[in-house]
Parts: C-alpha cells; structure tokens; sequence
C-alpha cells in the first residue's frame, strides 16, 4: 500500500465493528478492508486504537490489554473451516501489534460477525460454524443460535466478569494442542524447574506457565492490584518467563505476550482450583478462554503443580476460580502407549455482543 493509499484509509473510514467476546472486548474487521501488508496494517491498527498512549485517547482502544484486540476475518480455503480468524493484541503504551498468541474470548464474536458481514447465510435456529484460528493453525467450531438467519445476543447466559446475561455460544477446539510450543508438554516433562519453581509449562490452545502461588511468595488469593503493586513478585515471575520461553521453544520473550503465566492454590469457593494470572505483566481480572484450558489441562497432569493443590473436578470438567468468577473447562485426556498426554477435545460456553458498528477513522501519522 503507498503513502497516499493509506492516507485514503484513514481520510475514508474502514469499517469496523466493536464486539465484546467474552470477557474481552475488540475491533472486528473484513481482511479485505484493511491495509494489504503486515507493516502498513499493524501501523493502521495502532492509529486506530490510540497505541502508543497509556490512556489510548486519540483511538478506540480501552487502555488496557483486555480491551485493545483486533480480529480480522475472511472466508477460509482450509478444508475444514468456512471462515479464518487472525488475533492481533495491539499495544497499548508500546508501539506493538503481534500474532504471536489466539485469543479464546474475541473468539466467540468471530462467527457472529461473519454472519453480519454476509460472509455466511445460515438457516435454522442454531448454526456451528468451523473457524480456522491462523494463529495456532488449528479449528475452532463455534455454535450459536440464530432467529431469521442472524445472530441472537441476548439470553440467559451469565459467564464471569461480564454483568448481565447474553445468548451461549459454544466454542469445541480441535488439536489446539502444540499450536505455539510444536507439543501439549513442549519440554516432554509435566513439571520443570524454572528459575528454582516447580512449573508446569503447557500449551493446549496458549502458552502458559502454571505454577503454585505458596512457591512465588503469595497465597494466590489476593486481589490484582495487591499482585500487580508486589514488585518482587512481579520480578520474579519476569524472570520465569524468560527462562520458560526458551524452554517452551518461543525463543526470547521480553517483547512478547506470551507465555502467560498463572499461579494456583487450592479452591476457596466451590471450584476445582484458585488462579491468578498474569498476561503477562497485567494481573487479568478473570481469566483468558484458551489460558483457562490450558490450566484445566495442567491440573488433569497428575504429578503437576495445579493437580496437587486441585479439588473436586468432574471426569473432564475443572472449574477454575479467578478474581471476579469461575470459569469451566471441559477437557477429554488420554494416554498414548508411551505414557505421553493426549488432549482430545476441549470445549467451553462463552457469549458475545455486538457494541457498534460504522466507520473507524485512523489518526494521520
């Protein structure tokens, strides 16, 4: 794209609508509406989103992680999917935009939006809609349901950390195992000594370090701020994300969002298991859609930090506590002859909603 066609961009307005997924909330685009090139995009994004600033007031993003995300989706040449869906976490105070990581909660906004773009034309009451995830090279289907072939936003259903209630759509993951790391386990162990903790370093849909909260100096019940204002702490879990991301085959991290990092204690409020998460500087007030499989995962690994102060659990269901809720994961484990853990499904209930939608109009420099 030239100079002047980006200028054309921001004088003419992109389309764009703002969806909360899940507990997360984004700007959904059409590929084909926005800039052509990796480097003019992601300098578009920012514009749009007010990066770099604290406050993100010159854009749209909400200064803060949660709610500076980007989707952009397209009809899809997989095989298996009638859509793709490509995750940009935009920056806020930084001038960053990476795919280096998926995103489970603006996931749940992705076939809802098709459906308003036209990109789909569904019959019935419900639809399942199978999703190509670029980011992890993986499938997602998503069900929802519909009244006169459009999506249905409101409904019953209440999920942690969003008030009120919306219509369930229902997320099924399909070999999201490895989709970072090249394996569930990346070392090939179910607890590794990372700068003298005990971690179980794990990926099934993200990367996370999972690990329990007495053995960083905390009882893992405090609030975010209390975590995020423990400067020691905060050093401390820096230091076992560098040393992880090398062993989790993610190379030098300081400049990334991942790996995630989450501490467990044993549950207070009638789940399976405690958390606090840090994604990765920023305690989250919840918890992310593809971290919380990959801790449910984590606990079902006997032997690992999670399933030693894990409670009561289902046969393949963990509900993880977080600081504004619950959050349940279901999770089908095997083994294979070798004694190594096979994922074979994983399946979640989130809801989304539409905000917005109109033109964005992107800062000119």
């Amino acid at each position: 794209m030239t100079e002047r066609q980006s200028e054309q961009h921001a004088a003419d307005g992109v389309r764009c609508m703002l969806m909360r997924g899940g507990s997360s909330k984004g700007a959904y685009f059409l590929r084909d509406e926005l800039p052509t090139g990796a480097d003019e995009r992601d300098l578009f994004l920012m514009r749009i989103m007010g990066t770099p600033d604290p406050r993100q007031i010159d854009g749209i993003g909400g200064a803060h992680p949660l709610t500076s995300k980007v989707a952009v989706v397209a009809p899809s040449e997989h095989p298996r999917a009638h859509i793709e869906y490509l995750f940009l976490q935009v920056g806020v105070d930084q001038p960053t935009v990476t795919d280096r990581q998926n995103c489970g909660n603006l996931l749940a906004g992705v076939a809802p939006f098709a459906i308003e773009r036209g990109l789909l034309s569904p019959r019935g009451e419900h639809t399942s809609v199978r999703i190509h995830m670029l980011n992890t090279d993986s499938v997602a289907t998503a069900t929802l349901p519909l009244v006169d072939g459009m999506p249905v936003y409101a409904g019953p259903t209440a999920i942690s950390g969003v008030p009120g209630t919306a219509a369930p759509i229902r997320l099924d993951f399909e070999d999201i195992a490895g989709g970072s790391c090249g394996a569930l386990l990346p070392t090939g162990n179910v607890v590794d000594k990372v700068a003298g903790v005990a971690c179980t370093l794990v990926d099934n849909g993200m990367p996370v370090v999972v690990m329990r909260a007495t053995e960083v100096g905390v009882a893992g019940y405090e609030d975010c701020a209390e975590l995020e204002a423990n400067v020691e702490l905060r050093a401390h879990l820096e230091d076992i994300r560098l040393q992880a991301g090398k062993l989790m085959r993610l190379g030098d991290v300081t400049d990334t969002t991942v790996p995630k990092l989450t501490i467990v204690a044993p549950p207070r409020n009638g789940g399976a298991i405690s958390t606090r998460t840090f994604i990765p500087h920023r305690c989250h007030d919840a918890i992310g859609v593809l971290g919380a499989v990959s801790v449910a995962t984590a606990a079902l690994l006997p032997g690992s930090p999670a399933n030693d102060v894990l409670g009561s659990a289902g046969d393949r269901s963990v509900v993880l506590e977080h600081p504004t809720g619950t959050f349940e994961a279901a999770i089908d484990i095997r083994t294979d002859p070798d004694g190594r853990p096979i994922v074979e499904r994983a399946g979640i209930i989130r809801t989304a909603r539409k905000l917005m939608d109109g033109l964005v109009f992107a800062r000119a420099d």
